[in-house]
């Protein structure tokens, strides 16, 4: 518990200094539970955790009654923007341009506002109204019980797909899956060389270059790359046994894969979702299940918390009976 306070304690360290008060003063049993923090211009301050959000006082009381509730003001919103892009907002244009700014961890920064538009499309957000700071956490291990089912021999892979509502972890768990893949366990199986898509920059969390997340010793990252494209670099680049996307759902996604495919490598991914039907019914995804082209779906809820694995199943949609882990 105490890295998670550690982590957000760091991350609120980027923000304006009446927020960062405000924020630090929050509950110590809070902090490590915190996934979001959210502040809009004349707004009350909030926090998301166990999927519900609070308001925060100036005095760090955390409840459900906004008359208690810090006032975000557009001094506030402007300085922590400031801050968060080290006062040159052109270097980070590139990320802003797709709605964000990615700090130190690894954790990224939403960013609402005035949408500019040019010839080459979204040039710039300005008037900055609001930013959701959404805290980037590892959780080490929690795919320990999965890898059994994924591999099969000490050099083969099963194609996997996972499927999950919002905010129910698949990042999280794709990630540490990525992280178990890339390493190999002794005496099991041999790691596989990875090459990770980050098109949202969530997975690795690359910050000037380098992986803020664990995601393995044999991992390539593409950074802020489009799936359609990075799939294809990778093929011919970088050489991976495995290629690791997550949010598949385009077309041209589904284009890739089948590149990859004819490549001979293997591939794992997650996908918006409740379950395995209603992915089926999805137009774009149709063909990739008439084909069978994953072999392993798993399926993610919040019924025993962030990242509770619902459902594991076969390239069939037949249930695979698994033993849960700790």
């Amino acid at each position: 518990m105490m890295k998670e306070v550690k982590i957000y304690d760091s991350l609120v360290g980027n923000l304006n200094e009446e927020l960062k008060e405000a924020l630090r003063k929050v509950p110590l049993h809070l902090k490590g539970k915190v996934e979001e923090i959210r502040l809009k211009k004349d707004r009350p301050l909030m926090i998301y955790y166990d999927g519900k959000d609070y308001f925060v006082s100036k005095k760090g009381e955390v409840s459900k009654d906004i008359s208690k509730a810090m006032i975000v003001e557009g001094n506030h919103i402007e300085s922590t923007f400031q801050l968060i892009s080290n006062y040159s907002a052109y270097a980070y244009l590139e990320e802003i341009k797709n709605g964000y700014i990615t700090v130190t961890g690894g954790h990224r920064i939403g960013i609402g506002g005035k949408v500019v538009y040019g010839l080459r499309g979204i040039e710039n957000i300005k008037n900055i109204s609001s930013l959701n700071i959404r805290i980037a956490r590892e959780k080490i291990g929690i795919s320990d019980f999965l890898m059994p089912y994924l591999i099969k021999g000490r050099k083969g892979f099963y194609n996997t797909l996972i499927i999950s509502p919002p905010q129910c972890g698949k990042t999280t768990l794709l990630r540490d899956i990525i992280r178990n893949l890339s390493n190999g366990w002794a005496n099991y199986y041999e790691g596989f060389k990875v090459s990770i898509v980050d098109e949202r920059s969530e997975l690795a969390g690359m910050y000037n270059g380098v992986p803020q997340k664990d995601v393995g010793i044999r991992t390539d990252v593409l950074d802020g790359c489009l799936k359609s494209d990075g799939i294809i670099m990778a093929i011919r680049s970088l050489s991976p046994d495995i290629i690791a996307v997550d949010e598949i759902g385009g077309k041209r996604d589904v284009e890739a894969i089948h590149e990859a495919l004819r490549a001979g490598i293997k591939l794992i991914a997650t996908i918006h979702g409740s379950s395995i039907q209603e992915i089926k019914e999805k137009q774009s995804m149709r063909e990739i299940f008439e084909e069978r082209i994953f072999e392993r779906y798993i399926v993610l809820d919040r019924s025993k918390g962030v990242g509770t694995v619902k459902e594991l199943a076969d390239r069939n949609g037949n249930p695979i009976s698994f033993v849960r882990g700790a």
